[in-house]
C-alpha cells in the first residue's frame, strides 16, 4: 500500500510543478494607466501614468493562483498641461516629493469567466492604503510574434473615490469618483530578469 501511495505521489509531482505560477515582467513600453474625471459638468479630463514596472506571477491553468505587484512615482503622472500637473503635485492634492510612490499589491483573485477575473489588492496612494478591486480581462497569452517568448496582455478597470485618499479638493463640483482604465503587457521573465 505504501509503495502504491509513493508511486502516485511521484507521478503527481510533475503535474504539481506545472501548476506553479510563472514569473512575468511588465513591458513598460506597452503598459498604461489612464484616469478620467468630470470637470464641473463641462468636460471629461484625462491623465495617464506610463513607463512603469511591475511583476506578475501568472498561472494560466489556475488564474486564481496568480498575483500582481506594481509601483511607480506619483510624479510620473502625465496630464498634458504643466499647470494641472503642478497643481496635482501641490499641497492641494498630493504634495508629492520626488520619491513618493503609488503601489498596488494583489491579495486575492476571483475568476469570473474564461478570460475575466476580479483582482483585489491593496492600493497605496497619497500615503493611504485601501483595498481596491480591478475588473480584469486577459486579452491574449502566447508567444510574442516578434520577441519569440511567452507574452500576456491584460486590461482592467476600477473606480476610485479620491476623497478616500485625502485628494478630495473641489468635490463634488469636480467629481469625487475617478475612473481608471489599465492596459498592460507582460513578458515571461528570464533568469537575468530576476
Amino acid at each position: 500500500m505504501k509503495q502504491t501511495l509513493l508511486a502516485a505521489a511521484l507521478v503527481a509531482l510533475p503535474l504539481a510543478a506545472q501548476a506553479e505560477p510563472v514569473a512575468y515582467t511588465l513591458d513598460n513600453s506597452h503598459s498604461q494607466i489612464l484616469f478620467s474625471y468630470n470637470h464641473l459638468g463641462y468636460s471629461t479630463t484625462w491623465g495617464m501614468f506610463s513607463g512603469f514596472g511591475g511583476d506578475i506571477q501568472f498561472d494560466q491553468e489556475d488564474p486564481a493562483n496568480s498575483s500582481v505587484s506594481v509601483s511607480f512615482p506619483v510624479r510620473s503622472m502625465f496630464t498634458g498641461w504643466e499647470g494641472r500637473f503642478e497643481h496635482f503635485m501641490s499641497a492641494d492634492f498630493f504634495g508629492a516629493g520626488e520619491d513618493e510612490m503609488v503601489t498596488f499589491t494583489s491579495t486575492a483573485i476571483e475568476v469570473t469567466g474564461e478570460t475575466t477575473a476580479n483582482i483585489t489588492g491593496d492600493l497605496t496612494l497619497n500615503g493611504i492604503t485601501k483595498p481596491v478591486t480591478l475588473a480584469a480581462t486577459l486579452n491574449q497569452a502566447g508567444d510574442h510574434p516578434m520577441e519569440g517568448k511567452p507574452w500576456a496582455g491584460f486590461d482592467a478597470t476600477t473606480t476610485l473615490v479620491r476623497s478616500e485618499f485625502e485628494l478630495g479638493m473641489f468635490a463634488p463640483f469636480v467629481s469625487d469618483e475617478v475612473k481608471v482604465h489599465i492596459s498592460i503587457e507582460a513578458m515571461q521573465a528570464t533568469d537575468t530578469d530576476s
